[in-house]
């Protein structure tokens, strides 16, 4: 399949895809060859994490694949329990180590974790490994705007791109704002929100209908017609390829806004709130 994925420029220069593919829970044998499947079927910006357990997984689907590297995004995260910066140093390593690279094209903060205070030094940790040339471009996850602008006003720069929790039941509408307007990329995690919920939902059936289209493809039309890029994650290759084909359709107008009035203030899926909530 030719790539025919739309690009989007960082703050700081970087192209990346307008879609990538999440790889939370795929691990082992079978989680290689889905990422590598993914891989073959078109996807170019692959999303794992420390956390997640699986970079040696994505590693290995690298190896797997004839795409060359550069032609591919390759993005982690910095876990919680590394935020001081020699620790964070050392795991950013650990990251390269696991995949198998000699650089990630993204790594990002996974949370603020506000609580133990040290994400500024977590920061400064992934600013030095981007000068080494350990990371092409560096970004937080669930980052407050209160958390990204301490981040600027102590070491003078701003995330290339923050990754949230963004689906049609919980649209970050004022975060995307504060996005939009500091020049910081949206990424949406869990982009289908994890719930058969979503895809059952009466009102996004309605728009998929009328474009003769699946409801996971017009929830990710949705994210793209957001400004926001999507990282859907499926082991099925069929599944796979209905994710990206969401270039031949447009939502209009009364799509956009019916789809958007199904946000809920309680939306978040595992009431994980930045401001308060501390990841190991």
């Amino acid at each position: 399949m030719t790539n025919q994925i739309p690009e989007i420029t960082l703050n700081d220069g970087m192209h990346i895809p307008a879609v990538g593919f999440g790889t939370y829970k795929l691990w082992g044998t079978d989680g290689a060859s889905a990422v590598a499947t993914a891989i073959d079927n078109g996807y170019r910006l692959i999303d794992t994490a420390y956390n997640y357990e699986n970079e040696g997984t994505v590693g290995t689907a690298l190896q797997r694949t004839s795409v060359p590297r550069t032609e591919l995004r390759i993005a982690s995260k910095l876990p919680g329990r590394y935020h001081t910066y020699d620790k964070a140093v050392k795991a950013i390593q650990e990251s390269l180590y696991r995949a198998n690279l000699d650089y990630y094209d993204l790594y990002l903060i996974h949370w603020p974790n506000p609580i133990q205070d040290h994400y500024v030094e977590a920061w400064q940790a992934l600013i030095d490994a981007k000068k080494w040339g350990l990371i092409r471009s560096i970004g937080v996850s669930n980052f407050l705007p209160e958390h990204m602008e301490r981040l600027e006003k102590e070491t003078g720069v701003l995330p290339s791109i923050n990754q949230v929790e963004l689906h049609p039941f919980f649209n970050q509408k004022e975060q995307r704002e504060w996005h939009d307007e500091h020049g910081v990329a949206t990424e949406s995690w869990s982009p289908l929100a994890r719930t058969n919920d979503i895809l059952t939902n009466e009102t996004i059936k309605r728009v998929a209908d009328k474009h003769g289209k699946t409801a996971s493809q017009v929830i990710l039309r949705w994210h793209y017609q957001l400004g926001s890029v999507a990282i859907p994650k499926s082991a099925s290759p069929k599944r796979q390829l209905e994710n990206l084909s969401i270039f031949d359709f447009k939502l209009d107008n009364d799509d956009m806004t019916t789809l958007n009035k199904l946000t809920r203030p309680d939306g978040r899926m595992k009431d994980q709130d930045p401001a308060v909530y501390e990841e190991f």
